[in-house]
């Protein structure tokens, strides 16, 4: 046995042993969900934080994840690698954009044990760097042709097309390029468009504005809680908002420690999106949030967590706690949050106007959550209702391994759901029984 693989054990082992021991502590009775979450009090975990992450096991041939009662699923395309996103051109063709985190320096034990942790966990690796174009010509519900659509890209991620132009977001920039209906390659020099801070949270999120006037871009942190500083900080926890006309990119709203997935709600127009909180404080503290985005908004990170909670850890700033906006919507703990996309009623049977989300799957938990396609109902252009289930069964029963896990979710061409699964590289189709 290599050294590295011994040290992953290792690892994985003592991660289990603490999350036990956490565990004894007394978990949660309830999910820190809704409006009005109830929100264990904090409890600091220090420099020896739970680690639990399952093994990545991929799918057995046949096995999919257990579609909710009245839904079917299929295996739109598979054999991907790493997909995580996901976006529909206007032709019915399907993008996937492949990419992985990568290799960084350790400057901590607990570094090492959590790069050791996410190659476990197929989390990270060499970075394919690419988009693949998939096509289902026959409307049979699988993609029977795929082409790369561009490659040696810098971990791309959010993808969008205004009028003539295709945008993609690089982990350091927004990039645009010719964009050809039909055409299964994107051709041409990318112009980079804004820059942005590499490393950290890598994912770059695009949503262009219904009036295709802007772009919004998520930026997530460097770090947890500002841990090396705040200037390393800067121009980032944020979503920013590039005006297409004028090229003027700028901070639309901050303090969101890692705003992924955005969408807009068709009857008030609002932005909404999901992050990812802090980690160290718990199993259900605090909850990753589904929220509205209020220009100039700023929502807590790093000072403070749901309804002005202050985070000890850091740096008093009252005046910032002070003006920080709660959030919508909990989601509880740690589940990872990264897809998001509005679903109009009639998409799929038994689920009326409201939003999916993508929960990738917690680490920092003694019982593991998320792991699976949620739905949010929605009245009135607000939450109406507790999460259901759309997708389960990515995570073995008893939390040692998983068989996938979901990141992006859009409404395909033909009014399915379509799911990245970036550890079964498979993207998947939900439909009507």
């Amino acid at each position: 046995m290599d050294s590295s693989k011994a040290f992953g054990e290792l690892v994985a082992g003592i991660g289990a042993a603490t999350a036990a021991w956490r565990r004894l502590g007394g978990v949660p009775s309830q999910a820190a969900v809704g409006a009005k979450p109830v929100i264990p009090y904090s409890r600091p975990q220090g420099s020896l934080p739970t680690l639990k992450m399952p093994t990545a096991r991929g799918w057995d041939a046949g096995q999919t994840p257990v579609a909710a009662p009245g839904l079917k699923v299929n295996a739109y395309a598979a054999g991907l690698k790493h997909p995580r996103w996901l976006y529909a051109l206007p032709n019915g063709d399907v993008l996937a954009a492949e990419a992985l985190q990568q290799e960084q320096s350790e400057k901590s034990l607990f570094d090492k044990a959590m790069v050791a942790t996410m190659r476990r966990a197929k989390a990270l690796g060499v970075s394919p760097n690419r988009i693949t174009l998939l096509r289902d010509a026959d409307g049979d519900g699988v993609a029977e042709t795929r082409h790369v659509y561009r490659d040696g890209l810098n971990q791309p991620f959010g993808m969008a097309v205004v009028g003539d132009t295709f945008y993609v977001g690089n982990t350091d920039a927004l990039v645009a390029f010719p964009f050809e209906p039909g055409a299964t390659r994107l051709k041409g020099e990318g112009k980079k468009l804004a820059s942005f801070k590499p490393g950290g949270h890598w994912t770059r999120s695009l949503l262009a504005t219904p009036d295709g006037a802007a772009l919004h871009v998520g930026v997530g942190s460097l770090t947890n809680i500002a841990d090396q500083g705040f200037k390393a900080e800067e121009g980032r926890a944020c979503i920013y908002r590039y005006d297409i006309a004028t090229g003027a990119c700028e901070i639309f709203a901050g303090g969101l420690r890692n705003p992924v997935g955005m969408a807009f709600e068709p009857t008030t127009g609002d932005l909404w999106t999901v992050v990812n909180e802090r980690d160290g404080l718990g199993d259900e503290t605090p909850p990753d949030y589904l929220t509205r985005v209020k220009p100039g908004g700023f929502y807590g990170w790093p000072y403070s967590y749901w309804d002005r909670r202050v985070d000890g850890r850091v740096p008093r700033n009252p005046a910032m706690v002070a003006k920080s906006i709660q959030p919508d919507y909990a989601l509880g703990g740690h589940t990872a949050s990264l897809g998001l996309t509005w679903l109009p009623a009639g998409t799929l049977p038994g689920f009326g106007d409201g939003m999916v989300i993508g929960q990738h799957g917690s680490w920092n938990r003694s019982k593991l959550s998320g792991y699976r396609v949620a739905f949010v109902p929605f009245e009135a252009g607000r939450p109406s209702g507790p999460p259901r289930d759309i997708l389960s069964g990515f995570l073995a029963p008893d939390e040692s391994h998983s068989y996938g896990r979901p990141v992006g979710v859009i409404v395909g061409p033909d009014k399915s759901l379509l799911v990245a699964d970036d550890v079964g590289d498979v993207i998947w189709r939900v439909t009507g029984d």
